[in-house]
């Protein structure tokens, strides 16, 4: 037996640390074949603001962007926020995950806070 046979390479080692089938299954990237549970709809549109309005709160001046939830036309929600993907993506916990096409946004407390009355319980 040789060294070979017991240590990867540095090259080896990172194919396998970042290979899809090195990830636990809720982890593996999906290929754009790949049928998912859900899909966004792109044809979806606004249909309602859940909460206060991001001036009412006090966490816009209207020039630099508004943090806000709205609920789509086919029930779906949308969550306009900082983009913080590449920030806390290393960070999640075992069973979350942000696929290619998805982004971590974070918004102000009071944004979620003033949404939860239009928000229904079931």
């Amino acid at each position: 037996m040789t060294t070979r046979d017991i240590f990867l390479t540095r090259t080896e080692m990172i194919s396998v640390l970042f290979s899809k089938s090195a990830l636990p299954p809720n982890r593996a990237r999906k290929g754009p074949m790949m049928k998912r549970p859900w899909e966004a709809d792109p044809a979806a549109t606004m249909a309602r603001r859940l909460g206060r309005s991001p001036e009412d709160l006090g966490n816009t001046d209207r020039v630099n962007g508004c943090p806000d939830i709205w609920e789509l036309d086919n029930g779906d929600i949308a969550v306009i926020g900082r983009d913080l993907t590449d920030l806390h993506k290393r960070q999640l916990p075992p069973d979350a995950a942000i696929a290619e096409d998805e982004r971590l946004v974070i918004i102000p407390r009071n944004t979620l806070i003033s949404a939860k009355a239009d928000i229904p319980d079931a």
